[in-house]
């Protein structure tokens, strides 16, 4: 039986989703909790990776079980295993072909901006901190560049891995602002590693004033990343929903 679930977590201590040998993850954490319940230990598919510190209150995977559970026990089993900092938000049996990332149609991660002199306390591990006034008007019209179809080569990182293709394309890009807060809505098809926080980390800068907008569209069809694109802390940054 295949069963879907949606996770939130709160990556601060985590050194990502993935399992990976020297840290722990919120992959290995969903795993031995599932060893716990069900005695067997079954591969935990996520929608897609988080990097260290970063968070997620939409997260989508899928595991299968040999033997059926309901999906409420599933969920109050595990949310009673698992760190208080990982939440199985839903759960749900799914079709046999069901498959977290490729199955999946499009992912929306938020990026969250403190803009003031101080950061509350309580947001401290939530909010990325600058402290400088940006300019949202320029921050929206450099987004306007990154909307559709590109090669977004100039706006990743190195994987340390082969990927096939550096083309995404982005449906949607906001820089919402409400006080000192600043929300940056991205959602797209897929994002090439560390490609949202180098999103942010640009915008931050065309917020400072550190470029004229119109050198959006020149970055990007450089190719090339340049420390014009500096990469965002990890702490602001949730991925937010998975559309199917």
């Amino acid at each position: 039986m295949r069963y879907r679930i949606t996770v939130a977590y709160d990556g601060t201590v985590y050194g990502g989703w993935q399992v990976q040998l020297g840290t722990v993850t919120v992959q290995e954490k969903l795993e031995l909790s599932l060893e716990r319940m069900t005695g067997t230990r079954p591969k935990v598919h996520g929608s897609g990776r988080t990097d260290q510190g970063v968070h997620a209150v939409g997260q989508v995977a899928h595991f299968d079980l040999e033997r059926p559970f309901t999906p409420v026990s599933l969920q109050r089993g595990l949310n009673a295993l698992l760190p208080l900092d990982v939440r199985i938000m839903a759960c749900a049996k799914t079709e046999p072909d069901f498959h977290a990332r490729r199955s999946a149609i499009w992912k929306e991660y938020r990026y969250f901006i403190w803009n003031g002199p101080v950061v509350p306390p309580h947001l401290r591990l939530y909010r990325a901190h600058v402290s400088r006034p940006l300019n949202v008007t320029s921050m929206r019209e450099a987004a306007i560049h990154l909307v559709g179809r590109y090669d977004f080569a100039a706006l990743t990182a190195n994987p340390n891995r082969v990927v096939e293709s550096t083309v995404r394309e982005i449906s949607r890009l906001e820089v919402q602002k409400k006080g000192p807060e600043l929300v940056m809505v991205v959602r797209g098809d897929g994002f090439l590693y560390k490609m949202v926080r180098s999103i942010a980390g640009v915008l931050i800068r065309f917020g400072e004033g550190a470029m004229p907008s119109s050198e959006m569209a020149l970055i990007r069809e450089s190719k090339i990343r340049t420390a014009r694109v500096p990469t965002a802390p990890a702490q602001g940054l949730f991925l937010w929903r998975v559309g199917y």
